[in-house]
């Protein structure tokens, strides 16, 4: 007799936010989806999550602001975007026609522009749910990134939470002495999801011109070079928080992205691999059902937290 073959269930609910798989795309690596819809069908995908979105429009960083590294690369774009009615003409208009949730990257540089954001947008149904990028330097503290201070981070999410009852998944930055801290303050007031890690800091150097790579001198930090660190830190949050995680950093094939679920991420974010292979992302999804049905898996859900230590 022949081998019996199933279709594993691939659908995940990442904190009230429903995917029929737990593929995403990592912010700004993807732009809307549109740029990449000749190498990907996005509705394939879990969601799309969208580049960052200010309420007006930020022109970024100086150039260069883009650097290759062994196993990674550096970027210090500046979330440069033209604001959110552009983005609600175009990006989110594209989007509408395609049967994929939506995640927005919100971002803003004081507490007010964050409540800005959700608010300009929490009414508007082509939108399934707001990924909240604590990471933008606060200028109302001198540059401080929001997500390295509890108190800061508890007060954004606390403002956004006020404004929608969509979905809330709050962004971490990695570069914090204890990533938990930050994971349980923002749970604490009302993050429906958490999702982890940005990019980390770095800088590089041209050695023949003695001057930084980077016009800005340090950038973020993604790609392989960074997985080891952003599986640790799922693994850690997963140990502290109740809820739903999106893991992400250097998530290139199913396999890496097998690892984050079984350290405790309900989806995953694919990024840096995006740039090097388009069609990484569906590559991914193709990989996760291939696994499931290899290691008799038939909810994908089992993975999650399955991590034997």
């Amino acid at each position: 007799m022949g081998q019996t073959t199933f279709e594993p269930k691939l659908a995940v609910n990442l904190g009230g936010l429903m995917m029929k798989n737990p593929v995403t795309d990592a912010s700004g690596t993807f732009a809307a989806g549109r740029e990449y819809s000749d190498f990907v069908d996005v509705e394939r995908m879990g969601a799309v999550t969208t580049k960052g979105v200010s309420v007006v429009p930020w022109t970024g960083n100086d150039s260069p602001r883009i650097a290759e590294t062994p196993s990674g690369m550096l970027n210090s774009i500046g979330l440069q975007n033209p604001g959110v009615e552009v983005f609600k003409q175009k990006d989110l208009a594209w989007l509408a026609g395609k049967d994929v949730p939506v995640i927005v990257n919100a971002c803003g540089h004081s507490v007010a522009e964050y409540e800005g954001i959700i608010e300009a947008l929490a009414d508007d149904a082509r939108v399934g749910a707001f990924e909240v990028n604590i990471s933008c330097p606060n200028v109302d503290a001198g540059g401080l990134t929001f997500g390295t201070v509890p108190e800061q981070a508890a007060e954004v999410v606390r403002v956004c939470r006020a404004k929608t009852s969509k979905p809330l998944i709050v962004k971490l930055t990695p570069n914090v002495t204890d990533i938990t801290e930050i994971a349980r303050a923002v749970e604490a007031e009302g993050a429906d999801a958490i999702s982890l890690i940005n990019t980390l800091l770095g800088m590089a150097i041209d050695v023949r011109t003695r001057k930084p790579i980077l016009a800005r001198v340090v950038g973020g930090l993604s790609g392989p070079a960074v997985k080891p660190v952003a599986l640790r830190m799922v693994w850690q949050v997963h140990n502290a928080v109740k809820v739903p995680l999106l893991g992400m950093g250097g998530i290139a094939t199913a396999e890496d992205a097998i690892e984050f679920m079984l350290a405790g991420a309900t989806a995953v974010a694919v990024g840096t691999a995006n740039f090097v292979n388009p069609h990484a992302v569906e590559e991914v999804i193709d990989g996760i059902r291939a696994y499931c049905i290899e290691q008799g898996v038939k909810d994908v859900n089992e993975l999650i937290g399955g991590l034997k230590a």
